[in-house]
């Protein structure tokens, strides 16, 4: 605030007459800009993260379900009963529960399919209210399209029921098939029924009566859980939050506060998260992803390969027309090429470079991802790669 006074008394004293009067104005009119410059919001640092985006509240969480039920009405696309037994005693039993008795005879519908539905029960859901859920056929059946899934119960972990699902599938993909062709479009025998599950059992959690809440970071970091918990104390401007590991931040509800009003400001805080220094590599598709905080000792690199081609010619060879004597013949011809790379040199990466600069420094190389892929796990091998390397 003084330096900035000071700025702008030395500018605008040339422009005013030199009276006492004067001056006293220059001064209120300097403390009053320097004041409100004081006041302007600042740009915030680098903090690309809000609190609810790298965190999550302990207990707050979804359940998954799941359920074995039959999908009926497709046309001639289902399960072969004959083959499939867990088909055709679940069609029987559904039948004698509903008062029809057909054991003993010989059933060959192929408009009947066993499936397994699956759906997430997510947090706070209430009696009454409609969750989606996922349809995938268990048995040899072709195509669930035009099916409709019956009353099947959702049970959790525990055994119990906590939703019951009903209705028509769709399905994204289908299949058509004639004598000498078939066509497959994504996945028919797997579909979704939306808002296709009604809520049963409420997953108890009492929310609002916790004096103290635990912030569950989707990535643990010492560094970023300690950020977390100096950002929390200085927004609410007591000691209430502080890192109990490096994935967990206990927040302390201030007396006479709401819990769900205290997270709904806590969220919107901005947190700079720390990343530690990965490669990812995914040999199967040849991605690499290297993160911001990689960095590379001084290094020299050389990569070549050794090429071998060998292709065989053979010739013919063959007597004059007419000649008593000779016969025809196969003479071998052989050519082998070997290429070295002797082109490529060897390449020097200094120390301590940035993310861009190892990517810039093994690009110059010619090299491709497979290539790089093996050359960073030869640079981790010498010492001189500070990350870790995950291989997916």
């Amino acid at each position: 605030m003084t330096g900035i006074r000071t700025f702008l008394t030395t500018l605008l004293r040339p422009l005013l007459p030199r009276s006492g009067a004067a001056l006293r104005t220059l001064a209120v009119a300097v403390a009053v800009t320097a004041a409100a410059v004081g006041t302007l919001p600042c740009p915030a640092e680098a903090a690309p993260s809000r609190l609810k985006d790298i965190a999550d509240v302990e207990g707050i969480r979804d359940n998954m379900l799941i359920g074995y039920g039959l999908v009926v009405g497709l046309k001639g696309t289902g399960d072969n009963i004959e083959n499939m037994a867990f088909t055709k005693e679940s069609l029987i039993g559904m039948l004698e529960r509903l008062g029809v008795n057909t054991r003993g005879s010989s059933l060959k519908s192929k408009n009947v399919a066993a499936v397994m539905v699956t759906a997430n029960l997510h947090a706070f859901a209430r009696q009454g209210s409609r969750i989606d859920v996922t349809v995938s056929a268990l048995g040899d059946a072709k195509s669930l399209m035009g099916g409709m899934l019956l009353v099947t119960p959702l049970i959790g972990a525990d055994g119990e029921v906590y939703a019951v699902s009903q209705g028509t599938v769709q399905v994204g993909g289908f299949e058509a098939s004639g004598q000498a062709a078939t066509i497959t479009k994504g996945v028919p025998t797997a579909g979704r029924i939306p808002s296709g599950a009604i809520v049963e059992r409420e997953v108890p959690f009492e929310l609002a009566s916790m004096q103290s809440v635990n912030l569950a970071l989707r990535n643990p970091d010492i560094t970023t859980a300690t950020r977390i918990s100096e950002a929390v104390n200085a927004y609410m401007g007591a000691l209430s939050a502080r890192a109990t590991d490096p994935g967990t931040v206990q927040v302390a509800v201030p007396p006479g506060r709401s819990l769900i009003e205290l997270m709904t400001e806590l969220e919107q805080l901005r947190i700079e998260p720390d990343m530690q220094a990965r490669v990812v590599i995914d040999e199967t598709s040849g991605t690499i992803v290297i993160g911001d905080n990689v960095r590379v000792s001084r290094v020299a690199i050389a990569q070549g390969n050794l090429t071998i081609k060998v292709t065989e010619s053979p010739q013919v060879s063959q007597p004059n027309p007419f000649s008593a004597t000779g016969e025809t013949v196969t003479v071998p011809r052989t050519d082998i090429q070997v290429d070295e790379q002797a082109d490529r040199k060897l390449a020097v990466v200094d120390g301590g470079v940035s993310l861009q600069e190892v990517v810039n420094g093994l690009n110059a190389l010619g090299i491709g991802p497979r290539d790089m892929i093996t050359i960073l796990q030869a640079i981790k091998a010498s010492g001189a790669l500070q990350a870790e390397i995950e291989v997916m």
